[in-house]
């Protein structure tokens, strides 16, 4: 009798231990995620990196970390620290500025087609009128208020969760060939045969998600950086590190460069302000259709629709890496299902 329920035992030791084991890691789970995403995507530098090393596997793993931290924790930081070092800053004149009646809608919108005159009446009424405008102030200046300080807490915990991602990469850098070789045991005594393709599969994936992902937000970036620096718009480093971010977002780069344009508009320079939506429409955003299809072809092609609730879903389920771990999760996923069914169309 006891032979014959100690499958059944162990089985429930084996669950008893993987739910205790996911329950303490639990908090950390994400930026484990997002470690092993970015260890694997840049694997084959690692190896390169540590033959020069002559395989000292702690120095390979040193300068990789701290070349991470430089790539990503850094500006990430910059970012955080300027938006809530100028949130206050900002809703605390505009504030100012209502209670003493200057403001005026700015001098461009007039000219807008179609819409511009309406537009310019209707504020100019509106500012005109005291207890309207703080009706209106009051119910809209305290929740962007509040968007504005919860972005930044969101990018706050997104430096945190990236700082702890890079502390564990070092570890799996450093480790990274043994756990390699334990997980190719592990999954031939789970999977059989098929343990290398579905490896091949995920590691291709991965790597080709990341590459796309990573890689058009540093060419939007850059081509945005160069668009700044010519409409003479401010503060190009912060904007460019800001593009970047909002990259990873589906339609999240025409906030930024469409801000610089109005901008430049409410400055009078409605000629650079039109040349900031062309560069904005056909370069920064035309780098998306190009680029990223270019990048990510290597590995698993993925939907429009399932990179945005990918993206949705990482950022609620995990926070500020969920922008990275939910498209990757999914293009997994499908990935597998592609391999397993052997139908490139799903």
């Amino acid at each position: 009798m006891q032979q014959r329920f100690q499958p059944y035992t162990r089985l429930a030791a084996i669950v008893l231990l993987v739910i205790g084991c996911l329950t303490v890691l639990r908090p950390f789970l994400a930026a484990i995620l997002f470690a092993a995403a970015i260890t694997i995507s840049s694997w084959p530098l690692y190896l390169g990196l540590l033959a020069r090393c002559r395989q000292r596997r702690w120095l390979a793993a040193a300068i990789m970390s701290v070349g991470l931290t430089v790539l990503i924790i850094v500006p990430l930081a910059l970012v955080t620290w300027n938006v809530a070092d100028n949130a206050s800053d900002f809703y605390d004149q505009i504030k100012a500025s209502l209670e003493s009646g200057t403001l005026a809608p700015p001098a461009w919108l007039k000219d807008v087609p179609l819409v511009g005159e309406a537009a310019d009446t209707y504020l100019r009424k509106l500012l005109g009128s005291r207890e309207e405008l703080l009706n209106v102030a009051k119910n809209l200046l305290e929740p962007a208020r509040r968007f504005v300080l919860g972005g930044g807490m969101v990018l706050g915990s997104g430096v945190a969760q990236v700082s702890l991602a890079v502390f564990v990469s070092f570890f799996l850098y450093r480790d990274g060939q043994t756990l390699l070789a334990a997980l190719a045991s592990l999954m031939d005594k789970l999977i059989g045969r098929q343990s290398t393709a579905v490896a091949d599969t995920v590691s291709r994936t991965v790597r080709g998600v990341m590459y796309g992902l990573l890689g058009t937000a540093l060419a939007q970036a850059g081509v945005a950086a160069v668009g700044f620096l010519i409409a003479g718009v401010p503060a190009v480093a912060l904007l460019s590190v800001a593009t970047f971010l909002f990259s990873l977002i589906p339609v999240g780069p025409p906030l930024i460069w469409g801000g610089a344009a109005i901008w430049l508009f409410n400055q009078g320079h409605t000629g650079w302000g039109i040349f900031m939506l062309v560069w904005g429409m056909f370069l920064i955003s035309g780098v998306d259709n190009v680029v990223k299809p270019m990048l990510i072809s290597r590995g698993s092609s993925l939907p429009f629709i399932l990179v945005l609730l990918g993206v949705m879903g990482g950022v609620l389920a995990f926070g500020f890496v969920g922008l990275f771990i939910g498209p990757t999760l999914l293009a997994v996923a499908l990935g597998l299902l592609r391999n397993w069914t052997g139908d490139e169309t799903v």
